[in-house]
Order: structure tokens, then C-alpha cells, then sequence
């Protein structure tokens, strides 16, 4: 399986390995979780998931994502449910595991207590989910109501092994980047209940503790076949896990390969890996 990252410059979301810039730090790290049993041991750690699983209301917490940081996030204001957007509202948990003491310079993680009871945004199409087009208007209305119920903003000065547990409609960020010597390695994780999770016939839950991680095809990306060669070869079952529909058309013959259709076809079809 490939390893999938966000360059935090260019905000590219590719594969590691055909990646321009080779260092972690340039780097957010998707789905570790996916190919190594000690994130999904340390995600799902007995006391832990137990934990989570009392705060979700006794519904056993599937890990669902996980995201690996060398430096501070830098990312604006935002709740989690606007980009993960469970099925029931609130059925999402997340954490974030320091694996360093972070320092004031490194961007550290800033909250606004209380700011998970302010009523959800609700989008054009009447969910909370967020478009890019509305994501001006979101900001807008969650500064306004931060501001008129005089909720204020703490920062989470990390220790070591220490792990902060937010409401999945929490306001938070990262702080800005002081000195870019100073790293914040952490581990991010977020966890949807199994009552929602069982409603999508194609995820395979697997029991993990006091809850279950979910096997999937990892983040999707959209890299051009030209990209691949004999260095960094396609992920051919990767993409025919990710496009089932093809597994007939291959066995008939009709294409000689997965790689063959995204280059003739998948790429220009907005499909992904």
C-alpha cells in the first residue's frame, strides 16, 4: 500500500514516493494506521478505547483516520465534523498524541472551550459538511459566535506522551509556526461510532479492544500517469480495489490492466488510487 501525504506547501496531496521534497517535516502523513499494527496498537490502546467509547455514549469507537505531523499543523480555525461529517451528530471523536514537548515557537494546538455547543453551520445543500466555495461563510459565523459568547482561546503546551480528546465540533487550530527549527511530532486520530459505520455495507470493521479500526483503500489521490515508472511503479491492486467495476471488463480482456485504464481513461474520468 502507498503511503499518502499532503505537502504542506504546495497543499498536494500525492504518494511519498513521487513526492518533490523527500523530508518528513514538509510533510502530513495520511492513514499510518492503515499499514502499521503499533499506530493502530497506540490509536486503540485498551484503556483508551474504552475511554472513547464511554464519551461516544457507549457505542464502540471504529479508528477511522490518522494523520502524523513532524511540525505544527498551521491550520486555520475549523471543527473536525465539517470534513468528516458523521452519519449521527457527534458519533465523531479525535485525539491528538504528543510525541515531543511542544514548545510556544512550534505552532502549538489552540482550542476555544465550550465552542462544540455553538449550532452547526448548515451549507447550501442543508448538511454540515463543508464545501470550499462556503468555507468563507463558515469561518465568518463561527468568529461571530466565538466573539458574542465570549469563548476564549487556550493553547495546548504538550508534554510528552500527553493526548488532548476533543468533541469533534470543538473550535481549533494551529498556532503559527514562530521558529521552524522547533518540531511538534504528534499523532492525530479520529474515530466514528460502529452504529454508523455498520449503515456502509463496504467497510470491513476489524475488533481492536474496546473498539474496531476500519479497513479501508487509503486517502485518494490523483497523481498523472506519466508520474509512474519503473522506480515508482502503479498500484495496481490498489486501484482495482478502489474501482471495482473493472475487475469484469479485465477478466474479459477488454483492458490489459488497471494502469492501462487510468491512463487511457481513469485519470481523465477524475478517478483515483
Amino acid at each position: 500500500m502507498e503511503i499518502v501525504v499532503d505537502d504542506v506547501e504546495s497543499q498536494e496531496r500525492t504518494f511519498y514516493g513521487l513526492a518533490n521534497k523527500r523530508p518528513l517535516a514538509t510533510f502530513k502523513i495520511n492513514d499510518l494506521y492503515l499499514l502499521l499494527e503499533e499506530v493502530r496498537g497506540v490509536a486503540l490502546e485498551s484503556r483508551l478505547s474504552e475511554l472513547l467509547r464511554r464519551l461516544l455514549g457507549g457505542k464502540p469507537p471504529v479508528l477511522c483516520n490518522s494523520l502524523s505531523l513532524e511540525k505544527g499543523s498551521g491550520q486555520s480555525l475549523h471543527i473536525d465534523s465539517l470534513f468528516m461529517t458523521p452519519y449521527t451528530p457527534g458519533d465523531l471523536g479525535a485525539i491528538w498524541m504528543a510525541f515531543e514537548d511542544v514548545d510556544p515557537a512550534a505552532g502549538p494546538l489552540e482550542y476555544y472551550p465550550g465552542s462544540h455547543l455553538i449550532p452547526l453551520y448548515r451549507f447550501r445543500d442543508g448538511t454540515g459538511h463543508v464545501t470550499a466555495e462556503e468555507f468563507p461563510n463558515w469561518s465568518a459565523y463561527i468568529k461571530r459566535e466565538l466573539e458574542e459568547r465570549q469563548l476564549g482561546k487556550k493553547v495546548f503546551l504538550a508534554r510528552k506522551g500527553d493526548v488532548f480528546i476533543w468533541h469533534s465540533d470543538l473550535v481549533h487550530g494551529g498556532a503559527e509556526i514562530l521558529d521552524q527549527t522547533k518540531g511538534r511530532k504528534s499523532l492525530v486520530c479520529h474515530y466514528y461510532t460502529e452504529q454508523d459505520c455498520r449503515g456502509v455495507p463496504e467497510w470491513n470493521l476489524i475488533p481492536m479492544n474496546a473498539g474496531f479500526w476500519l479497513d479501508r483503500p487509503p486517502a485518494l489521490v490523483r497523481p498523472h500517469p506519466d508520474r509512474f515508472d519503473h522506480g515508482h511503479p502503479f498500484p495496481e491492486e490498489q486501484y482495482l480495489r478502489r474501482n471495482p467495476d473493472l475487475r469484469v471488463p479485465l477478466g474479459a480482456g477488454q483492458i490489459s490492466s488497471g494502469f492501462e485504464h487510468y491512463r487511457m481513461h481513469g485519470f481523465a474520468e477524475g478517478r483515483g488510487i
